[in-house]
């Protein structure tokens, strides 16, 4: 796997999941790192640990991606330190509840809406002017397979999920003429605190969503977000779609 020495990587949602392990994994490969998150003490721990686990330098910004003027401070605090990013993960997001369209909670779909696109939006407006003006750069954007195929009860998740999606394919039209690379790396089921964000903090249900097969773990996400980063300058990647083996749709899964 390519080395990414001196790199800088910025991962938004860094406190668990896929944006932890991602940020990981960059730092295993040598890169520098610019973790943000909501968890003010999580943030700290996972700072603490890649400093000392990966001896590369770490910087930790805590806010949630839902706040402009919060995301705005940080671009202007690695404008100050003359930090632009070689990578940027949009990787902050959620889904919460699967209430009928008719039965839906308002505060759900706005924190659904102002995270998984408006988030994305913030970021990649504050971070992508300095990528453009270096013309170098990678954007990955964590989608998901819930922005191909709308299932049940998905509803608004779904619908933010194919706005990432179609917020990919524009950063790639608008980048048209540059160096720079995009690509929506959109699993299928995977492991992390999704679903028990999504059952705010059910373990029974959450854990009942993977019953009978084997998910993907963050760390496969991973993998694939450092491949595609990792791949020659004329190779642009620009969509991959990640499931487990016991699931070859949104809808059809192998269970034991």
């Amino acid at each position: 796997m390519a080395r990414f020495d001196g790199n800088w990587v910025l991962v938004t949602g860094a406190t668990s999941g896929f944006g932890k392990a991602i940020a990981e994994r960059f730092a295993s490969l040598g890169a520098n790192v610019i973790i943000t998150g909501r968890r003010e003490e999580r943030l700290e721990v996972t700072r603490e640990m890649l400093q000392e686990k990966y001896s590369v330098k770490v910087l930790s910004y805590c806010f949630d991606v839902r706040h402009r003027e919060q995301v705005i401070l940080m671009a202007n605090d690695l404008q100050e330190r003359e930090i632009v990013p070689d990578i940027l993960v949009n990787n902050a997001g959620l889904a919460a509840g699967k209430e009928k369209i008719y039965e839906g909670i308002f505060s759900d779909w706005e924190r659904m809406i102002d995270t998984n696109i408006k988030g994305l939006l913030y970021v990649t407006r504050a971070m992508l002017p300095a990528m453009v003006e270096r013309n170098a750069g990678h954007i990955i954007n964590i989608g998901s397979t819930a922005g191909h195929v709308v299932y049940p009860d998905g509803n608004v998740y779904n619908a933010t999920k194919f706005a990432v999606k179609a917020l990919n394919e524009a950063i790639n039209l608008d980048l048209l003429g540059t160096n720079l690379r995009c690509c929506s790396i959109d699993p299928g089921a995977a492991d992390t605190e999704f679903s028990l964000v999504r059952f705010n903090g059910d373990s029974t249900k959450a854990k009942s969503i993977y019953k009978g097969y084997q998910p993907l773990k963050a760390e496969d996400v991973a993998d694939a977000v450092a491949y595609v980063c990792g791949t020659p300058p004329h190779v642009n990647i620009t969509n991959m779609v990640i499931y487990p083996t016991a699931q070859r749709s949104v809808y059809v899964h192998h269970r034991e």
